[in-house]
């Protein structure tokens, strides 16, 4: 992904949010001021009130687990293995009220006056306009050996009080005996805004998890909570030399739109192979674009599992477990099938339509990977990416209007179906996900001058110039990026240009959606080489594709990176290159600047010590022997370390990076 260009405008206010902001507030291009280009926050780590809070609002008090505590407790549970979990039980109180200990009856409910940010129920605490205290609250364990436990919560405050100084009344969220944030009523807001917190300090603990609302003598305050969430993720890194199952994916999908191409019906079927000596006995199903919903809602709906049986939800219905009829043994396969329902949300997203034109990424499920760290089922992140899947076959089959245009994934035949419809028939080998748009789109065509073939489809509005130079831009991008770390293997490129999308642009394998930016375009590109062929975790090892994209996309722009390093700036000590996503999502302001910016540095320092010959030789090399495998940090920094002379343990300790 590349973060916009145009977020980087408005500087001032950009510093702001993303001080302010974590997660996803109502608004997406509000929410995530994260993915603005070189959006750096002050120094000093970030606390988690500064965190929590949304654009606009602050947290009045916070006195979070310091780097004293959360050592010693990290320390201990590293020799334990972590199993991702959501450990909060019923977080949207659509189950009634056990477990949670509330202090009246009347603070779970669905009574009128507030309303749900899922499902009917909620927790309303206060609102009475007299002196009043109401709490809420429930015990949770957090597994040891987690790299990351993250508590997330909706928020909505409403209030008659019209001081714009004074916190007469407050709600404090506490963990154990720590408190994580005080809101008041001058934090109040019109909707619902997702609150986060790094409880990772907590693991192996059982604590309480509470919410104490208090009022003051006279006018309401409303502090109302829903779907609460505490999830945990695994090891940063999988033990050497895992095995990676289930492998060898073979997707088969038929689906069929309404009329406007946002709604998707039909069936997919999954088969693969247990690569492992452990037998299997259950897969997961990542349904990512659940996000996008709520458990009660889900945009993407799967009923009728055939090969297995259907477990829980689990992750923000994010995945879904699948008991195999029976276990596989090392080298056995097997097929699961279902059947899928995808409805498309309002907005111009990575998944979501924007007027006519809708754009459907991670929308098919695909499977999970488990290694020696455990089955990989960590939460999505709208600040970057989560998505962590083996290299896989597709043949999507796609009916829909005559008067949509359908780019996808893969290589596409169209035929033509029932009256006034056409069937687009799309197949792709060795990509990592499958995606696709439908719209009334502007599409012209070409070829680089290597030979592959350029699809560009533009929505209303994007002039035929700017398509045009869109196109150009796509012809140069790829080839330089062919000629520098092995040629384009997808077949044709199709790129969707929509001047709306509020995260810049968005990479899948032979697709990529964008704003009209050179530098957006190139850099979408490279990602087919850094994500689409040499695969990462991108949750755990977001650096692995972004700053290796970037630091491609400086070379065909024909940018030195001369001297960058020079302006770095740590925040904090825990700050690092190699950081995951449960970091970056708890410290968003720093993502851009750290993962793009200097990751793209360190890359550009390195070629500038060992040298360019030496630099060239490596990247390639490191991309043909990684070609639709799976890279770490560890099998780089052991690659970079093996292409020179120089001792290199200088060079990652000042770069800060680890693994």
């Amino acid at each position: 992904m590349r973060p916009t260009p145009r977020k980087a405008v408005a500087a001032s206010a950009l510093t702001l949010a993303a001080l302010a902001a974590v997660s996803l507030p109502a608004a997406p291009a509000a929410a995530t001021p994260e993915r603005a280009a070189s959006v750096a926050a002050a120094p000093g780590t970030v606390t988690p009130a500064a965190a929590a809070a949304p654009d606009g609002i602050a947290a009045t008090s916070v006195a979070a687990p310091g780097s004293a505590a959360v050592a010693p407790a990290k320390a201990a549970a590293a020799a334990d293995a972590c199993t991702p979990a959501q450990v909060i039980t019923n977080g949207g109180f659509e189950s009634g009220v056990s477990p949670w200990t509330q202090s009246s009856t009347s603070v779970i409910t669905s009574r009128t006056g507030q309303s749900a940010h899922g499902g009917t129920a909620f927790a309303w605490l206060d609102g009475v306009g007299s002196t009043h205290t109401d709490t809420l609250s429930q015990s949770v364990t957090i597994p040891s050996g987690c790299a990351a436990a993250t508590l997330t919560f909706w928020l909505h405050i409403d209030t008659a009080e019209t001081t714009s100084s004074t916190a007469y009344d407050k709600l404090t969220a506490k963990i154990g005996t720590t408190t994580l944030a005080t809101y008041s009523n001058l934090d109040k807001n019109t909707g619902y805004v997702q609150k986060s917190f790094d409880v990772s300090a907590f693991a192996g603990q059982t604590v309480s998890l509470a919410f104490t609302g208090t009022e003051d003598s006279s006018l309401q305050s409303s502090f109302v909570l829903d779907d609460l969430a505490l999830n945990t993720s695994g090891d940063t890194a999988p033990p050497a030399d895992s095995t990676r199952t289930p492998a060898a994916p073979s997707y088969t999908v038929s689906l069929t739109s309404n009329t406007a191409g946002t709604v998707w019906t039909g069936h997919e079927s999954a088969t693969f192979t247990n690569a492992s000596a452990t037998a299997l006995s259950e897969v997961y199903l990542r349904l990512w674009d659940n996000y996008h919903g709520t458990c009660a809602s889900m945009p993407i709906a799967v009923s009728n599992v055939t090969g297995g049986t259907a477990g829980a939800l689990s992750v923000d219905c994010t995945a879904l477990q699948i008991t195999l009829a029976s276990p596989l043994t090392q080298g056995q396969s097997a097929t699961i099938g279902f059947d899928l329902g995808i409805t498309v949300p309002s907005g111009a997203d990575r998944f979501g339509y924007d007027g006519a034109f809708s754009f459907i990424g991670n929308a098919l499920p695909l499977l999970a990977v488990k290694d020696g760290a455990g089955w990989h089922l960590d939460p999505y992140t709208n600040n970057g990416e989560s998505f962590y899947s083996l290299a896989a076959d597709f043949k999507v089959t796609l009916d829909h209007p005559t008067t949509l245009l359908v780019p996808a994934t893969g290589a596409s035949v169209d035929a033509a179906g029932t009256s006034g419809r056409t069937v687009t028939t799309a197949t792709a080998t060795k990509v990592r996900d499958f995606a696709w748009a439908a719209g009334p789109f502007s599409k012209i065509s070409g070829a680089s001058t290597a030979g592959t073939p350029i699809n560009v489809y533009s929505v209303t509005g994007i002039s035929s110039a700017n398509a045009q130079s869109m196109l150009t831009t796509a012809k140069t991008a790829v080839d330089a990026h062919s000629s520098r770390f092995g040629a384009y293997p997808y077949g044709e490129l199709d790129a969707v240009i929509d001047n709306n999308f509020w995260f810049g642009g968005m990479e899948y394998p032979g697709f990529v959606l964008d704003l009209v930016s050179t530098t957006a375009l190139t850099h979408e590109i490279g990602h087919q080489w850094w994500y689409g062929i040499v695969g990462d975790d991108e949750y755990n090892s977001p650096w692995l594709d972004e700053s290796f994209t970037d630091y491609a996309t400086d070379l065909a722009l024909g940018k030195t990176g001369t001297s960058c390093w020079s302006s770095v700036s740590w925040a904090s000590s825990a700050e690092k290159i190699t950081n995951s996503m449960a970091y970056w999502d708890t410290h968003s302001s720093r993502y851009s600047t750290v993962v793009y910016g200097y990751g793209k540095c360190a890359l550009h320092d390195l070629r500038r010590l060992i040298g360019e010959t030496a630099m060239t030789k490596l990247l390639k090399d490191y991309a043909t022997s990684h070609w639709y495998g799976v890279s770490t940090t560890a099998e780089f920094k052991a690659a970079a370390q093996a292409a020179t002379t120089t001792d290199l343990t200088s060079f990652w300790t000042t770069h800060r990076i680890e693994g």
